[in-house]
């Protein structure tokens, strides 16, 4: 689980029911015409725009974002460097022992393609597509929450100039005008809300998490194709050191960019 993103989305709307509290009241910001107006629009936005599955799809690729860790690179690379050990003193059909329980899909692919013997070329275009079509599901998930970022805080203000129509038209009892601006202004606080406590924030969440998990997937592919080269295992691990950040890289000197 994510726990930066639980803490800050609890956090959030915690401070902002408590700043309620200690105004008029949380009574005063329910209003349930509001909330189907912004939630209601933002929602049959969403699905004229894209098509259904791939709304969907986002949910799916939000939960593997908030609730799926990545495993660590430094860990990867010690793998990688043991399976070329391996693969070097007995051979590379004795990585087929290695595939059982193996929980990374594209390094377990990637390994059972070596030992298959797949052309380097060959693999190298399987992996890279696999990696390519990660890369697109992402980039869907992305923009499709950026969109509903930007429709709630629009259908927010639809809201808003719904109810001040209804306000205009009943200004005979000046005493229910104060009443009804705040009814109006309630929805473009909902889309506010929604947009920048939840939709933009997980846009941005999922952006970093699809960078992190890029660089894994590049460099397990890059590991995967020095051990079917045959090249030296301490070789392996240096290169593949490289998509480390240099604090992370042991006995590398402060400083370093």
């Amino acid at each position: 689980m994510d726990i930066a993103t639980l803490v800050g989305v609890s956090t959030g709307l915690v401070l902002v029911v408590w700043a309620i509290m200690m105004g008029s009241g949380l009574g005063a910001f329910i209003d349930i015409p509001a909330m189907l107006i912004t939630v209601g629009g933002t929602i049959a936005a969403t699905l004229i725009n894209f098509p259904l599955a791939k709304v969907l799809g986002v949910v799916a690729i939000m939960k593997k974002t908030l609730l799926y860790k990545l495993p660590s690179m430094d860990n990867e690379i010690k793998r990688i460097s043991e399976f070329a050990q391996i693969a070097r003193r007995e051979g590379l059909l004795a990585l087929e022992d290695k595939l059982e329980g193996l929980d990374e899909p594209l390094l377990h692919k990637g390994i059972q393609l070596v030992i298959d013997g797949t052309p380097p070329e060959v693999l190298r275009s399987i992996l890279t597509i696999d990696v390519s079509t990660m890369c697109d599901r992402h980039a869907e998930g992305k923009t499709i929450l950026e969109s509903m970022g930007a429709f709630a805080p629009a259908f927010g203000m639809v809201g808003t100039l719904i109810g001040l129509v209804q306000m205009l038209g009943n200004l005979k009892d000046p005493s229910q005008v104060g009443g009804g601006m705040a009814v109006a202004l309630i929805t473009t606080f909902y889309g506010a809300l929604m947009a920048n406590l939840i939709f933009l924030p997980l846009a941005g969440k999922l952006g970093a998490r699809h960078k992190e998990e890029a660089l894994l997937k590049e460099l397990l592919i890059e590991g995967i194709l020095s051990i079917q080269a045959g090249d030296n295992p301490r070789t392996i691990e240096e290169k593949l050191k490289s998509f480390l950040p240099p604090s992370a890289r042991p006995g590398e000197k402060k400083g370093t960019a």
